[in-house]
């Protein structure tokens, strides 16, 4: 137990540098959650892909973010684990929906709020999240999350930016 924690920890604190000046509120399942108002007055909710058809590690994430001083909350944020064409869409996939992202080649988020709590929605009755897109080499891009964990990171964001 002890070994798979520090690895979560481990693996979560490497999305971004740098991560030690940010507050780590959790670890819940394969997500962290962040406090990072002191930098970029933000909290958020992470995990790294369990399956990915990218090689090695390539910065690939799904985050729920939040920046209360724009009144922004629950804003989903995917980094795919490699550019994606430009002619391509991106679909993301939870408890049986999909929705179709507004993607730029190496990142994706929900068109609206309203789609962004609809994937949250989704996500608390699924047992993963898939990405898949196609990559600018004209192959498949297929990110897959766990999502064991989620809903109490994405707690955990959101109450860390309401102290």
């Amino acid at each position: 137990m002890k070994w798979r924690i520090m690895g979560a920890i481990l693996a979560v604190s490497i999305f971004s540098a740098p991560v030690f000046a940010r507050e780590l509120t959790g670890i819940f399942g394969d997500w962290g959650a962040f406090d990072d108002r002191d930098d970029s007055g933000r909290c958020f909710a992470m995990a790294k892909p369990a399956k990915t058809n990218a090689p090695g590690d390539n910065g690939a994430f799904f985050s729920v973010g939040f920046w209360p001083k724009d009144r922004v909350y629950h804003q989903i944020q995917v980094r795919f684990s490699r550019e994606r064409s430009t002619n391509a869409g991106v679909i993301l996939s939870a408890g049986g929906r999909s929705f179709r992202l507004t993607a730029g080649r190496l990142n994706g988020w929900a068109k609206d709020r309203k789609m962004d709590i609809a994937i949250i929605s989704a996500m608390r009755s699924a047992n993963s999240i898939s990405v898949e897109a196609v990559g600018r080499d004209g192959r498949p891009i297929v990110d897959v999350y766990r999502v064991k964990g989620s809903a109490s990171a994405i707690d955990s964001a959101l109450l860390a930016c309401r102290d």
